[in-house]
């Protein structure tokens, strides 16, 4: 009998945590109470379709205390789509508040999108400064200008699904920084009149196709940097420089070869000189062995040689050994 007793406690003690887990009281009395009344059945379908309750009654009183109501079945349908119901809810919340005209649906698509719709309505009402890197850009005198900008945007709720992010507009606002500098005729033109970037960038609409407005774009420093033009005309110096070096050197070689070459064929002329000179004395013997040249003849032969010699010392012109040295 005991046993039976004690099982009996036990039966009634799960069928008690059973039904407090299947039918949440608390959350139903707490919703009843609130004016965001939600029906015991819709709290159990909620347990077997295997959402939590406190998920969904919780958001649903923090709405309707601030005025704004959501059906529970919209709130279930986003949960179970895997969205943040709190967020959404907070979100709707703060644009109701701020006079931001947001649905249920548009706030859920953001969500499902990928952004914090929480957020996104925060920078509605409290525009995000967004702070370029340094951007480096060349005048057309040939200086470089660094600028670091600051932009102001505001985030549209119409175009948070399939607009672009900060990233697009850091790199559309550098672009026209850049484009900006680079059309300036000097660079103190740049340095006198920073604002004349600011308005040449809004007037790009460098917004369009994103999920931001700009609302403005402040120069917040700009400096001078390196003489890029004339670095690269010192640069081209050089390169021409080593272009005529090489010019040069390759002349320099040719002539120089062509100088051995002028000098190997004065000494192959010089040689065959001497060589021909050789074969004069066997000649003149043959001659005499032949009849051909006399005594006489061959002393005439030799005063006048003496006599060219001796011109030839006295006018400074003997470049070799005479006759009379070599024989």
């Amino acid at each position: 009998m005991t046993f039976l007793v004690f099982l009996g406690i036990l039966g009634i003690i799960v069928f008690f945590i059973l039904f407090l887990y299947f039918i949440p009281v608390g959350l139903w009395i707490a919703a009843w109470s609130s004016g965001a009344r939600v029906g015991l059945g819709t709290l159990v379908a909620m347990r077997l379709r295997r959402v939590v309750p406190a998920g969904i009654v919780v958001p649903r009183i923090s709405a309707t205390k601030a005025g704004v109501d959501i059906p529970v079945n919209f709130l279930e349908a986003h949960y179970l789509a895997g969205g943040d119901v709190e967020r959404v809810v907070n979100a709707l919340i703060s644009a109701d508040k701020a006079g931001i005209a947001l649905s249920f649906q548009r706030a859920a698509a953001i969500d499902l999108a990928g952004r914090d719709v929480l957020e996104a309505v925060k920078m509605s009402v409290n525009p995000k400064v967004i702070t370029t890197p340094l951007v480096a850009a060349v005048a057309k005198d040939g200086i470089q200008v660094k600028a670091v900008s600051r932009v102001t945007v505001r985030a549209n709720i119409d175009r948070l699904v399939g607009g672009a992010g900060e990233e697009t507009i850091l790199a559309r606002v550098g672009e026209g920084i850049v484009t900006t500098i680079g059309s300036a005729d000097t660079h103190k033109k740049v340095l006198e009149n920073p604002d004349m970037i600011s308005k040449t960038v809004l007037e790009k609409g460098l917004d369009s196709g994103t999920a931001f407005e700009i609302l403005s774009i402040d120069i917040a420093d700009v400096d001078v940097g390196e003489n890029i033009g004339a670095k690269l005309q010192t640069d081209q110096a050089e390169a021409d420089k080593r272009v005529a070096q090489a010019k040069a050197e390759g002349r320099r070689a040719m002539a120089v070869a062509a100088e051995q070459e002028m000098v190997a064929k004065a000494q192959e002329m010089r040689a065959k000189l001497i060589e021909a000179e050789a074969e004069v004395p066997l000649a003149m013997a043959d001659a005499f062995r032949q009849g051909n040249l006399g005594v006489m003849d061959y002393y005439r032969m030799r005063n006048v040689q003496a006599d060219t010699e001796m011109r030839e010392s006295i006018s400074g012109e003997t470049k070799g050994p005479t006759r009379s040295e070599q024989e």
